[in-house]
């Protein structure tokens, strides 16, 4: 059954975490018709929920960090994808690409910088109403597989993956993804796993890889 009509809604950061308990990778698709959007579309401004790293953790701002990332790219199951900047919303919750832009993913400039220390984090959605995105066959993806990350000036570093693992958005594992290390780590999350009563998918899908 194709995944349609997708949004991505991240966890809250861990500040409030600790108060309210861990709300995960909530859900990544809405229903066409619901009835908050008059328009009887969804995802032109998807609804979020952001897992931030944990306190302590994040890394200067991506306007002063060298290096930034522009492009990713795993050639054995075909992604090569510009990559926009994704930061937070207002409300402190994870921005991700607008579903009119499925194809491309985004790195969150709150967490490292790739090839720096530390877990860089790019996201993706599976797919949204307009078809399948960027990250659609990220669960093909194989330990061992090459990832490969450019920057503005043209500058490539390779990742290799290590680990993959599905969790259940309302189990996500918040240190393990955001959390502090001295590796030069790369995550690469989207959304995976049957539909829930409102549409929207159960889980996550996370892959781990490490500088080469």
């Amino acid at each position: 059954m194709p995944h349609t009509h997708q949004r991505m809604w991240w966890a809250r950061p861990l500040a409030v975490v600790a108060v309210i308990g861990s709300l995960g990778l909530a859900g990544c698709s809405a229903d066409p018709t619901d009835p908050t959007d008059p328009a009887g579309t969804t995802e032109t401004a998807p609804d979020t929920r952001a897992t931030p790293p944990p306190a302590g953790s994040t890394p200067p701002p991506a306007s002063a960090a060298s290096g930034a990332p522009a492009r990713v790219s795993i050639a054995s199951i075909g992604v090569d994808s510009a990559l926009m900047r994704l930061g937070l919303n207002e409300d402190g919750t994870v921005q991700v690409p607008p579903a009119e832009q499925g194809m491309t993913a985004g790195w969150y400039t709150g967490a490292a910088v790739p090839g720096e220390p530390g877990p860089a984090v790019i996201i993706g959605h599976n797919d949204t109403r307009y078809g399948k995105a960027v990250f659609h066959d990220l669960a093909k993806v194989t330990k061992g597989a090459d990832i490969a990350v450019r920057d503005a000036s043209g500058e490539t570093i390779h990742f290799t993956v290590t680990a993959k693992e599905t969790v259940r958005k309302n189990a996500f594992p918040t240190d393990k993804v955001y959390g502090a290390t001295d590796d030069r780590a790369l995550r690469l999350i989207t959304c995976s796993g049957r539909f829930d009563s409102q549409g929207h998918p159960v889980d996550n899908l996370i892959v781990y890889a490490v500088l080469r």
